[in-house]
């Protein structure tokens, strides 16, 4: 899940990115208006948490220019503006959610995954195989009904093979999409090996039936039995 805070207070946004990172969530961070319209513009996200008193563009200029637009990305409001009025004027301007700050970091997660429950009904929010369970909302992976501990980068490869299950998955695929490597021969095969053997050792180490499997010369599938 890709998180876009805008935040013109550094101590701030980056008390959101480590909580958030903490939890698993891919986040980007942008401290001014234009870079949050630019960043909005040049990629997807899955929710926004959005300031509203921000240098250039302010947050609700941002939240109409998406609504008018057509973009339906969940967008929770954090702001210190906390009247009534404040309030009605956020969520009549496109806002899902609105919190007055300061907030406590537990309910703004809350909310977090409650708008992300929301916004993707039409998504599949859990993937299951055999006793493997990965859970997008709440960012929690488990085998077994044991919980598995997977970094960041763990997550996001488990659920790319997850996505793709069944299907034979190159490194170069991995580079580019995970690792956003766009050349033609990518210096990041050792690394992508890494990564996968360090994800196989918490997925199959424990278990008699491997999910993990390397096609020599291809790259990863993820299956029941050998592929």
């Amino acid at each position: 899940m890709r998180v876009l805070v805008v935040e013109d207070e550094r101590k701030v946004a980056n008390a959101l990115r480590e909580g958030l990172e903490s939890e698993r969530y891919e986040v980007a961070v942008e401290h001014t208006g234009e870079g949050a319209f630019f960043r909005l513009n040049t990629g997807t996200f899955d929710i926004i948490l959005l300031d509203l008193t921000l240098p250039g563009r302010d947050g609700l200029q941002i939240l109409r220019t998406l609504r008018e637009r057509g973009v339906k990305t969940p967008v929770l409001v954090l702001t210190a503006r906390d009247t009534l009025e404040d309030r009605v004027i956020g969520l009549d301007s496109g806002a899902d959610d609105y919190l007055v700050k300061p907030f406590a970091f537990e309910e703004m997660l809350a909310r977090v995954r409650a708008l992300l429950r929301r916004g993707r009904v039409s998504e599949a929010v859990r993937f299951t195989i055999a006793d493997l369970d990965l859970d997008l909302v709440t960012r929690k992976v488990s085998r077994s009904g044991q919980a598995i501990d997977l970094t960041v980068r763990e997550f996001e490869l488990l659920e790319y093979l997850l996505r793709h299950e069944g299907h034979v998955v190159s490194r170069g695929t991995l580079a580019r999409d995970l690792w956003k490597d766009t050349s033609p021969s990518t210096p990041l095969d050792n690394v992508i090996d890494v990564h996968i053997a360090r994800l196989r050792r918490k997925i199959d180490l424990d278990y008699p039936m491997k999910l993990i499997h390397t096609v020599r010369g291809i790259g990863f599938v993820l299956r029941e039995g050998e592929p």
